[in-house]
């Protein structure tokens, strides 16, 4: 007698499960444009344009001051050790990112109402109101990039002379950072109280970070021939 065949189980029909969230899609872009238009009609999106008019380069200049002190901070080896090195390498590298958005968002702000111009923006000493000011946060722009390019390649600079050439690189930080700082102060209207006091935190942290760094790198220097045979 031939085998028996085996019956395949057919599996019951179930109509398609309809989700009870799928009513929910068209309302989600609903809510979206009338909060979205809520937030026009109140004049908040104005006045968060206000704000980052005035407040994007100054949160790009503390978040850059930030970077420049961390970066200080990475390098010494009396006090960190370590774990804390690689964690402020880390800030050190999170603060640039930071710093560079809002420095873009600082210079797309300014090039879209109308106080700069695009060519303003890309050219230094470009601007025909300003063109001493507004060529400083330029060429302090371009520094920055410089520095965050340079440091983000840091594995290609290998050998002495090419890691002579990344710290020479790195360094014009300091000169963006105060090119920066002079555009700050000067190219926009008068500062607040509490920019004019942000300001001054960043001078005093940026100086005394640097302060010690030199002295760090002279007591390295005076003591090196002492271990020499």
């Amino acid at each position: 007698m031939p085998a028996p065949v085996p019956r395949t189980r057919r599996r019951p029909y179930s109509a398609p499960r309809t989700g009870r969230r799928l009513p929910l899609r068209p309302v989600l872009p609903a809510a979206l444009l009338l909060f979205l238009a809520v937030l026009a009609r109140s004049g908040a999106a104005a006045r968060a344009a206000d704000f980052l008019d005035f407040g994007a380069g100054v949160l790009a200049l503390v978040a850059l001051t930030g970077t420049v002190v961390w970066g200080l901070a990475a390098t010494d080896r009396r006090v960190l050790a370590s774990g804390h090195r690689l964690l402020a390498q880390a800030v050190h590298r999170g603060t640039g990112v930071a710093g560079l958005g809002f420095l873009a968002l600082h210079i797309g702000v300014k090039v879209a109402r109308g106080q700069t111009t695009g060519r303003a923006a890309a050219l230094p000493f470009a601007d025909g109101a300003r063109p001493a000011l507004i060529g400083l946060g330029t060429l302090a722009a371009y520094g920055f990039l410089a520095v965050a390019v340079t440091g983000a390649a840091r594995t290609a600079f290998t050998g002495r002379a090419a890691a002579r050439w990344w710290r020479a690189l790195h360094m014009t930080a300091y000169l963006a950072w105060s090119a920066a700082l002079v555009h700050g102060l000067r190219a926009g209207r008068p500062a607040a109280g509490w920019v004019t006091a942000g300001y001054a935190v960043c001078v005093a942290a940026a100086a005394a970070a640097l302060a010690y760094r030199l002295r760090a790198d002279r007591r390295a220097t005076r003591r090196a021939p002492e271990g020499r045979p």
